[in-house]
């Protein structure tokens, strides 16, 4: 399977691409910093590891994006030019929920010994607020316990532990620790403590979820991606509209990019 996944909802931009040859997997990798510069250095990254990895965006079987909760504007940014490599190239995008990577970085990392296990995502929402989601994992297979939402840091639950094993390790995993510090709720209502690792959304996190995405239907064509705010907004700044313009000229560059591929 090929795939090409990357996430700018962050304050890091995060690409990788993976193909089979001769039945074993391949991966590149690319990283660096987010914010305003991957409204501009996205695209040429993108190509050039597409290029690394031999391959043409038509032979891609899905063009992967982190649909958020995130940065509005990085949010914005990964979606659009999703939609326009996809619609270029003819292949469907698969919007990949940001705290979803969040905690499958966080097993892939920290609990890779354990078959189970339970992880609460967490990114920083700024205004003093964070976006969560809780999720179980058993082998690779993930459920979710609770939906992406946003939370004060002191208000942070775990579910009651009837939802899952007893035993089974619970972890907070995310970008928030060095923000809120010790404001992060620390134990679950039976009072056991929870450990605690940085993660972030990573493309390479997205690439392991994504054939069971695929396999789930979740994949759609490029015109009906849409990223996943959470938080409601009632009005634009003149900013996030001047992002918004941005992004519309970045997706049809990238449609330009991909028809000429």
């Amino acid at each position: 399977m090929n795939l090409l996944a990357f996430d700018t909802g962050t304050e890091f931009t995060s690409i990788a691409i993976c193909c089979t040859r001769n039945g074993q997997v391949q991966q590149w990798q690319h990283a660096a910093g987010g914010g305003a510069k991957a409204s501009t250095d996205l695209i040429p990254a993108i190509l050039d590891l597409v290029q690394q990895a031999g391959l043409t965006l038509q032979a891609l079987d899905a063009i992967c994006f982190g649909s958020g909760p995130g940065s509005f504007t990085g949010l914005r940014t990964a979606c659009s030019v999703a939609q326009g490599l996809a619609f270029g190239a003819g292949v469907p995008v698969l919007p990949v929920d940001s705290l979803l990577a969040v905690a499958e970085e966080a097993r892939y990392t920290a609990l890779a010994a354990h078959s189970a296990g339970v992880v609460t995502a967490l990114l920083d929402a700024r205004m003093e607020e964070m976006y969560c989601a809780t999720y179980a994992f058993a082998g690779s297979q993930w459920t979710t316990l609770q939906g992406s939402a946003l939370v004060q840091p002191e208000k942070l639950q775990r579910l009651p532990t009837g939802n899952t094993a007893p035993t089974a390790p619970w972890l907070l995993a995310g970008n928030v620790f060095a923000v809120y510090g010790e404001r992060v709720a620390a134990e679950d209502p039976s009072g056991a403590t929870s450990l605690r690792i940085g993660a972030l959304p990573t493309a390479s996190a997205m690439l392991r979820l994504a054939p069971a995405l695929l396999a789930a239907g979740q994949a759609v064509p490029a015109e009906q991606a849409l990223p996943s705010y959470i938080r409601d907004k009632v009005a634009k700044t003149t900013a996030e509209r001047m992002a918004e313009k941005a992004a519309a000229t970045l997706a049809s560059a990238a449609g330009a990019v991909a028809a000429g591929q």
